[in-house]
């Protein structure tokens, strides 16, 4: 078998063609640079566009029921309410198919559209214990060689007001849960600080990244965001900590969102939208010029929350681009990125991209460029992980051996 595996006749977002060494599942060469050899498989990409495998910021393996039977969606009795959504969320899981088979249907979904990173929230709370995690450990363990996951330790049902939580979760990360979670300090808890104690507790005892879900709304979710940040400036936790949805910031005036992006910038806090439908959401240009990281992700797939979601990053993009008035080439570009190079380096995927060093994992698209991708979305696509096919036209193939 050939040591080398050379990607020919490639089209790069830089409008460059070339081609792309793969030794060991890593980039060797790519461009002009790239060589051919006796001892080299050679793999013809047909012109292809070739772009780094999406990066899936924020999703919840355990409660999608994609491809389970089909649920419909309750509204709140009053607005939007979290606490009633969990409420909703908990009737329904009840019923629904294996959280292994639900949580393999979305990751196929979601691999097969060419996501290859991955961060996805699991409930660990005094509701549902340790059970959850333990279920989708096992099943990220069965997809490694198909998809980077990380897994957040997410307390659904809050900390302080859910029983034994706060040491569940300590459980939680030396189970092999990767980032510790948190949830609407203030109106969830009631308690900012001492929810922000117990993240932040945790965080700091095992050395492990933050991402908290934040849905407060106006200055109530600025104070709470203004809080995250000190905590995370106060334990030098810069470029490890993530808010996300943050939708106070898409309904504040000019100057206090000025203000807040620039603390956010200052602490190194990344924000993740997925520029839900029917709430405000961070003004992603006016963030990223304060030096604000912005990443995306797809949030929900058919639950509870809603019914929407088919697993698609480009889709994301286009869904962010199109909400934030995205016209430009530049602004088709951010939005590519928000599910690519942004998502990485929020989440610190360190050996991601299309560089010399980087793990071979690429998606190959029929597009002209990434802002015909963007708002094209094009079907047809082959995904690589390590160099090896591990789908083709949103077809899984689980046996890398036939790559």
């Amino acid at each position: 078998m050939p040591a080398d595996k050379l990607f020919a006749n490639a089209r790069f977002a830089d409008g460059s063609h070339g081609s792309m060494l793969v030794r060991g599942g890593r980039i060797v060469a790519i461009g002009s640079s790239a060589y051919r050899s006796a001892d080299v498989d050679i793999v013809d990409l047909d012109n292809a566009l070739v772009v780094p495998g999406f990066v899936e910021g924020h999703i919840h393996l355990d409660t999608s029921f994609y491809g389970d039977t089909w649920r419909p969606h309750r509204p709140c009795t009053n607005g939007f309410d979290v606490h009633e959504r969990v409420a909703f969320q908990a009737e329904n899981l009840a019923l629904a198919a294996p959280m292994d088979v639900r949580a393999r249907n979305q990751l196929d979904l979601c691999i097969g559209h060419g996501t290859t990173h991955m961060r996805s929230h699991v409930m660990v709370d005094g509701s549902v214990g340790l059970k959850s995690l333990e279920t989708i450990l096992r099943v990220r363990d069965e997809y490694r060689h198909l998809i980077d996951i990380q897994l957040v330790a997410f307390p659904q049902s809050g900390i302080l007001s859910s029983p034994g939580t706060p040491q569940l979760l300590d459980e939680a990360i030396e189970l092999g849960a990767n980032v510790v979670g948190g949830l609407d300090p203030a109106s969830f808890d009631r308690n900012v600080e001492g929810h922000l104690d117990v993240v932040f507790g945790v965080a700091e005892r095992h050395g492990v990244d933050v991402d908290i879900h934040l849905h407060d709304p106006g200055m109530l979710g600025v104070f709470e965001i203004e809080q995250i940040a000190a905590r995370t400036r106060a334990l030098g936790m810069e470029g490890r900590v993530a808010v996300s949805h943050a939708y106070a910031l898409g309904a504040v005036p000019a100057d206090t969102l000025k203000k807040i992006a620039d603390v956010l910038a200052r602490a190194g806090v990344a924000i993740m939208t997925n520029a839900p439908g029917s709430r405000p959401f961070p003004p992603v240009a006016a963030l990223r010029a304060a030096g604000v990281m912005v990443f995306g992700g797809n949030d929900n797939i058919r639950d509870s929350w809603w019914p929407y979601g088919d697993g698609d990053m480009l889709g994301r993009a286009m869904m962010i681009g199109y909400r934030s008035g995205f016209y430009t080439d530049d602004e088709l570009a951010t939005a590519f990125d928000l599910v690519t190079a942004a998502g990485a380096k929020a989440l610190r995927f360190d050996d991601y991209g299309l560089r010399a060093g980087a793990k071979a994992d690429f998606v190959t698209l029929k597009a002209e460029h990434i802002q015909e991708a963007v708002v094209a979305r094009p079907a047809g696509r082959s995904v690589y992980k390590g160099g090896m096919l591990t789908a083709r036209d949103n077809r899984v193939i689980k046996n890398t051996s036939q790559a």
